[in-house]
């Protein structure tokens, strides 16, 4: 009976680790259809320094944006992956999809579409940099039924928020265009 109790307590200080562990994925989009153009800035490769994990060692992971329709884009990350991998979350070294561009108040949003999962990032250009900030999976504790409850959210979090809480895990910052 007291090593139930102790696994129960134990499970209790980890689940917000797990929790914390992916960002925010959805089947909707902050918008039903995309509506903002293509912006030709962001259009090519983009390199960014991340930690490796359980190092201080520093690798490169690429995000290249092609054009795919007036207001769509192509989006692939590249480099080294293993700590997605070890999630299961790819099998390859590079992950593909679709994404479009939002406004919620001031701020621009990528709703980045890969296999069947929406993932919403901010999206911050200054300085010819790039960064891509993508929300927590607990940034909101409602129950999202549509594209207009996460766009309300998103807002409201926003509004509510000095640090909005992102995944800090899968950012990528200040990245530089490579061509």
């Amino acid at each position: 009976m007291e090593m139930r109790k102790v696994a129960q307590i134990l499970l209790l200080f980890l689940l917000p680790v797990v929790l914390c562990s992916c960002p925010y994925s959805s089947p909707y989009t902050l918008d039903e259809q995309p509506n903002i153009y293509v912006e030709d800035a962001l259009l090519g490769k983009w390199m960014a320094f991340v930690n490796k994990a359980g190092g201080n060692r520093q690798e490169p992971v690429y995000l290249t944006f092609g054009k795919r329709s007036d207001t769509e884009y192509d989006i692939a990350f590249s480099g080294n992956l293993d700590d997605l991998q070890r999630r299961k979350m790819i099998r390859s070294d590079s992950i593909t999809g679709t994404a479009f561009m939002s406004t919620v108040g001031e701020r621009q949003f990528l709703n980045i579409s890969i296999n069947s999962r929406v993932y919403i990032a901010e999206l911050r250009f200054k300085d010819d940099k790039l960064s891509l900030l993508p929300l927590v999976e607990h940034f909101t504790s409602k129950m999202i039924k549509s594209s207009e409850a996460l766009r309300t959210s998103v807002d409201f979090h926003y509004k509510t928020r000095v640090h909005p809480m992102i995944d800090e895990e899968f950012c990528l910052k200040d990245m530089v265009k490579t061509y």
